[in-house]
């Protein structure tokens, strides 16, 4: 196991009885890339059991911000839900992760698409400044099952551009797409689909996607980057190989199963 420091929880929050996101005290020598991840866990019967957790919160913050989906018999859901202000959580002290703008090709538009709590990584790079400066436009895509899975929805409509600096950035070069499958919503596609069909550039009346141009980062389930990646590659999109070499798009690889 890496070397573990502590940390404390600042706050929790429960989105629904799902998916919930907890904010912990951080380092002041922590530094890391916005899109990364670390190992997030707790202490059962003495020993630490962790798992793989981007950091959703921009790394000029002075806290760490996680979430997390909740699964009723998982070694580590199952307790860490439970946390509460001012318990003690363990974090890795290496950040890693394949979500970060060096391993992409320059471009004009990103394209970020996230399927549930793989939207976490995106939460940091919408605010980091140098997203804007890099691409004119950034499109982030999420998609869940549930309307009520839609977390952040409200940071990202409003709390985003509220911010100083940031939120003139976001006002105007970020665009916020959402679809739903299994409820009553306007879009009700995969994300797969909507880039293969065109209906995602079609309903936010923007030009069709170009590997020339166009930059994608994939984050969710293995199913998704799985079908996320077939039709980029489909569209002429060419995927980054390996850390440190840059490609049309990358995908994060880490979170095949939560627990």
């Amino acid at each position: 196991m890496p070397a573990l420091r502590s940390e404390t929880v600042l706050s929790m929050h429960h989105w629904n009885n799902k998916l919930f996101s907890f904010r912990t005290t951080r380092d002041r020598g922590f530094r890391f890339k916005n899109g990364q991840f670390i190992m997030v866990g707790i202490k059962v019967e003495g020993r630490p059991v962790m798992r793989a957790y981007s950091i959703a919160s921009p790394n000029h913050e002075d806290h760490l911000e996680f979430f997390s989906i909740k699964i009723s018999d998982g070694a580590l859901t199952s307790r860490l839900c439970h946390i509460d202000i001012g318990d003690e959580v363990l974090l890795s002290a290496k950040p890693v992760g394949t979500l970060v703008l060096d391993d992409l090709n320059p471009g004009k538009r990103l394209f970020l698409l996230a399927t549930g709590t793989g939207l976490a990584p995106f939460l940091s790079v919408i605010q980091d400044p140098e997203t804007y400066e890099h691409f004119d436009d950034v499109i982030l895509v999420h998609g869940v099952r549930h309307a009520d899975d839609l977390a952040y929805q409200d940071f990202i409509d409003h709390d985003l551009l509220q911010m100083p600096y940031i939120g003139e950035l976001a006002a105007k070069q970020l665009r916020y797409f959402t679809t739903v499958t299994r409820n009553e919503h306007p879009c009700q596609e995969r994300i797969p689909a909507l880039l293969t069909s065109g209906r995602l550039c079609s309903d936010l009346a923007i030009a069709p996607l170009d590997p020339a141009t166009d930059r994608a980062m994939i984050c969710g389930s293995m199913a998704m980057l799985r079908d996320t990646e077939a039709a980029l590659e489909t569209l002429g999109f060419v995927g980054s190989p390996k850390q440190g070499v840059p490609g049309d798009f990358v995908i994060e690889r880490a979170f095949a199963e939560s627990t």
